[in-house]
């Protein structure tokens, strides 16, 4: 399970790396993810809540402050998580995958009713957080179950 968990991460580095070039791309250039009206990767990556922290309407004429952008730290974090897992952390693979969960639905909230648009890179990410979650949750509890079934063998 730790290497689908692992290749899963990987998929998600993939991921937030092509959502990073359409963060750096120039907004005046049509994305090939602009699909209709409502999914738009350029606008919602170069909105201000595609850095970390979001800019404010100060920020864009005076460019105060350190601004990541959120495609770096998802790739960060995907690298956490692999790196966790491949390790056979899976307590800390949990909670780590579960940040990152947490902040990619916080991110799809933004796009549903603030920005009313949609990314489908950050779509595919919320797919592939949510099946990290869920591999590592099933991991958990199957490890859990084979050493409860070897204790109850060993200590009748």
């Amino acid at each position: 399970m730790r290497f689908l968990i692992a290749l899963l991460a990987i998929a998600g580095i993939f991921d937030s790396c092509l959502a990073l070039r359409i963060h750096y791309q120039d907004p005046a250039a049509a994305p090939p993810c602009a699909v209709t009206e409502k999914f738009d990767c350029g606008t919602v990556n170069h909105s201000r809540y595609a850095d970390f922290p979001p800019r404010t309407f100060d920020d864009a004429v005076n460019s105060k402050g350190i601004h990541i952008p959120v495609a770096i730290l998802g790739i960060i974090g995907y690298a956490f998580i692999a790196i966790l897992a491949l390790t056979k952390q899976y307590w800390l693979t949990l909670q780590a995958s579960e940040i990152g969960f947490a902040l990619a639905a916080f991110l799809s909230y933004l796009e549903a009713y603030v920005l009313e648009k949609w990314c489908i890179y950050c779509l595919y990410s919320m797919c592939i957080i949510s099946a990290i979650v869920l591999l590592t949750i099933v991991t958990l509890v199957m490890n859990h179950l084979r050493n409860r079934k070897a204790s109850v063998i060993l200590y009748p």
